[in-house]
């Protein structure tokens, strides 16, 4: 009995949290580079999509995951469902910044790397990682582990936005997503 308390109780903050974090755009303003757009470090304008190419932040994704979301996008029209790309391939200067800004709003490098990872074992910065916009879209990809399908899988259970490609997921379904990143091995340097 105490266990499922404990477990709703973290699925409830968790809740709260992914309410909260996906309500907008999670690259700030202050997280653009003074002087710029960002583009060129990865920051997407609002309502990219996998089919923006000229934009870093999608040119810079591994091609297997880029080829699994253009036909995820693709399916996912068909139910009139838009799959955006809030962020996609990110420069270590960005993510070193979103990882100082988080540190700064979360109090400290512990509970700030619960939500963004270091430039040195992002899977961002590697390209490897997309994080999903519009809750219609990433919950299209969940339903039914349909993202398996095109081996995109939800990694983190705090950051259901968040999708990597998983080959194996192709034959075998999406691994058991991490409660958050400091749960996860690939996580440290």
């Amino acid at each position: 009995m105490a266990l499922t308390l404990i477990a709703v109780a973290v699925i409830g903050v968790v809740a709260c949290q992914v309410v909260e974090r996906t309500s907008g755009d999670h690259l700030t303003p202050t997280t653009r580079p003074s002087g710029s757009d960002g583009l060129d470090q990865g920051v997407l304008p609002s309502r990219a999509t996998v089919f923006d190419a000229d934009l870093p932040g999608i040119d810079g994704l591994a091609p297997d995951l880029r080829s699994a979301l253009e036909q995820a996008t693709r399916d996912a029209r068909a139910d009139d469902i838009e799959i955006f790309v809030n962020s996609g391939w990110r420069s270590s200067a960005l993510q070193r910044r979103l990882l100082d800004e988080a540190v700064s709003e979360y109090g400290s490098r512990e509970e700030a790397a619960r939500w963004v990872a270091s430039p040195e074992t992002s899977a961002h910065v590697s390209g490897e990682a997309v994080d999903i916009g519009g809750m219609d879209a990433y919950l299209w990809l969940s339903e039914r582990d349909r993202g398996a399908a095109y081996g995109l899988c939800q990694i983190y259970a705090n950051e259901p936005w968040h999708f990597e490609y998983r080959p194996d997921a192709l034959s075998e379904g999406c691994p058991e997503q991490y409660l958050d990143p400091t749960h996860d091995p690939n996580m440290r340097p």
